[in-house]
């Protein structure tokens, strides 16, 4: 049997274009071993006739030479088969060989062709990717100066001169006589107005009902507790101003001042405001001075609106529901759970 063709030892150099079914018209080592027995046959096979004697018995004459024809012609016979399957088996030791180095050229090929299109692709997923970082600090960007603009209110949260009426001191008369005992029932119009606080410095209106709530005790208490809560939103650029809360229904109000809570008032907590919630919940965790002054505003206005109701009409409770001061309440109260 003869040794693998040489060109398929470097099949794997070869473009598979190279790659064709060998040659079977060639002389192997098989068949020329096999017609060289065969001719060494043949000649002894020869030379014993013509040395062999002479045969008499012609009797047996046909049968001899049959025999004879036999004895000459197997071991030929033998010789060519097993030189023709030494032949196929060549054959398909080459064509395994020649397939075994295609395969291989194919691998290489789509390994190739993949490095290629990774090498092309490549700087177009450094560009996305490069794209997808500057919209990521563009967002970064936008959202610090957002947090500034936000933590750097360009208004305060009502007037200047509403605020240095509010923190003024009330005080008391002489021999522990209030000076509620000494002045006229607030009008609820204008308890409600001076709620809201002045809308500018030329809002006379809304400074008539504040000096007069002032004047008041019970309403002083809420009027201040809601201008430090306001003062202190404010600086991180929340202003009541700004909200749009859900308006809940008068007798929503009138159930949380007869002490509903729950599911049953969860419509008061009408601010969907994320970024103030969110900001005022974070205040509320690290501000031990916001968190003081908002539980101490909630009593306060849970109080006053707990007395407010039983006199109040509907309209008046939802004008009351509509001042900054409400507003603050249902924002305050939302993230501290008093609608829970």
């Amino acid at each position: 049997m003869t040794a693998p063709d040489p060109a398929s030892k470097t099949a794997h150099n070869q473009p598979l274009g190279t790659f064709e079914r060998p040659s079977a018209t060639g002389l192997g080592g098989a068949e020329m071993g096999a017609i060289v027995l065969g001719c060494i046959w043949l000649l002894a096979v020869l030379a014993a006739y013509l040395l062999a004697p002479a045969e008499t018995d012609g009797a047996n004459g046909w049968t001899g030479w049959v025999q004879t024809a036999l004895a000459v012609c197997l071991p030929v016979i033998l010789l060519w088969g097993g030189a023709m399957v030494l032949r196929s088996i060549r054959i398909m030791r080459e064509e395994t060989l020649r397939l075994q180095s295609a395969i291989d050229g194919l691998r290489h090929s789509y390994l190739t062709h993949a490095q290629q299109a990774t090498a092309v692709a490549e700087p177009s997923v450094t560009k996305k990717l490069e794209e997808i970082a500057e919209a990521t600090r563009k967002t970064e960007s936008a959202l610090a100066t957002f947090q500034s603009s936000r933590r750097n209110p360009p208004r305060p949260a009502i007037p200047a001169e509403a605020a240095q009426m509010a923190a003024a001191d009330q005080g008391t008369l002489a021999l522990g006589t209030s000076s509620e005992d000494m002045s006229p029932p607030l009008p609820v119009d204008q308890f409600i107005r001076a709620l809201n606080f002045p809308e500018t410095a030329e809002d006379e209106e809304g400074f008539s009902a504040l000096r007069a709530a002032l004047k008041d005790r019970k309403a002083s208490q809420v009027i201040q507790a809601a201008q430090d809560v306001l003062t202190l939103l404010s600086q991180d650029g929340i202003y009541m101003d700004d909200l749009r809360p859900d308006m809940a229904r008068p007798e929503i109000w009138r159930q949380f001042a007869q002490g509903a809570r729950g599911r049953a008032v969860a419509a008061l907590g009408g601010v969907r405001d994320r970024t103030s919630l969110a900001l005022t919940a974070a205040r509320m965790k690290q501000d031990p001075i916001f968190r003081d002054a908002a539980h101490h505003f909630l009593r306060r206005f849970d109080q006053m609106f707990t007395e407010f109701e039983t006199e109040a009409n509907d309209s008046e409770i939802s004008a009351l529901g509509d001042t900054r001061t409400a507003r603050a309440f249902m924002l305050v109260g939302r993230v501290a759970g008093t609608f829970d």
